[in-house]
C-alpha cells in the first residue's frame, strides 16, 4: 500500500460513523405527538442552539423544558433522550474502517456538534477508545459553526491542516474546514466516501 497522503483523519458522528439519530429521533418524538416533523426538527435545531445547550452553556433539562414549551411535547426527559439515542446506529463498516486505518497508524479524531448525548452513547457501545481524540462541542464549547474550532483541535492533536483530512456530512462545515487549510470529504454515501477516500489513502480501500 502506498502511504497515505494524511497524517489525521477527523469523522463527525451523527450523519457519518452512525445514521443521523437526531433527526430521525425528533421526528419520531414529532409523530408520536401528532405533530408535524419537519416543523418540530427545525424548532428542536433551534433550540439546541438558541439554549447553548449544543455548546455546552445549558443543561439537558433546560433544552428539553424549553421545547415543551415551544412545542407541547410530553413525555420524559430520559424518555425523550431514549427515542433519540436509539436513531444513532452505528455503521458497522464506517467503524471496521476506522479500525484499518488505526491499524495503519492514522492518528484519528471524533469532531462532532453534539450535547452529553455523544458520552451516554459511548457509555452504551464504547466506541471512543478507537479514536486518539473525541471532541464535542457540549465540552469544547464551540461549534463547527465557528471555524476557529478547526484551528483549536489540530493544535491539541499538533496536525498541520494540510495532513489532516475531514469528514462530514454538512456542506458548511465542509466549506469552513477547508478554509481553514483541511483536506476534506463531503459524506453523501459509503460508495462515495470510499471513492473519495481512496484518493487520500491508496490501497487502503481494498484488501492488503
Amino acid at each position: 500500500m502506498r502511504e497515505c497522503r494524511v497524517d489525521a483523519v477527523l469523522f463527525d458522528f451523527g450523519g457519518v460513523l452512525a445514521d443521523e439519530g437526531f433527526r430521525q429521533g425528533m421526528h419520531a418524538i414529532a409523530l408520536s405527538n401528532s405533530l408535524d416533523p419537519e416543523g418540530f426538527e427545525k424548532t428542536a435545531h433551534d433550540v439546541v442552539h438558541s439554549t447553548g445547550y449544543l455548546i455546552g452553556k445549558a443543561d439537558e433539562d433546560t433544552f428539553w423544558q424549553v421545547l415543551r414549551d415551544k412545542t407541547g411535547i410530553k413525555g420524559r426527559d430520559q424518555e425523550l433522550k431514549d427515542m433519540i439515542l436509539e436513531f444513532f446506529t452505528l455503521r458497522d463498516w464506517m467503524i471496521a474502517f476506522v479500525i484499518r486505518l488505526k491499524s495503519h497508524h492514522i492518528r484519528l479524531a471524533i469532531l462532532s456538534d453534539q450535547t452529553n448525548w455523544l458520552d451516554e452513547f459511548d457509555a452504551r457501545h464504547h466506541i471512543f477508545h478507537l479514536f486518539d481524540y473525541v471532541f464535542n462541542s457540549f465540552h469544547l464549547g464551540k461549534s463547527k459553526a465557528d471555524p476557529s474550532i478547526f484551528d483549536d483541535v489540530l493544535k491539541i492533536m499538533k496536525v498541520d491542516p494540510a495532513k489532516a483530512l475531514f469528514v462530514d456530512d454538512t456542506p458548511g462545515h465542509i466549506e469552513r474546514a477547508k478554509a481553514r487549510g483541511l483536506n476534506t470529504i463531503l459524506y453523501r454515501d459509503k460508495k462515495g466516501f470510499l471513492e473519495d477516500m481512496a484518493g487520500f489513502c491508496p490501497g487502503l480501500t481494498q484488501s492488503d
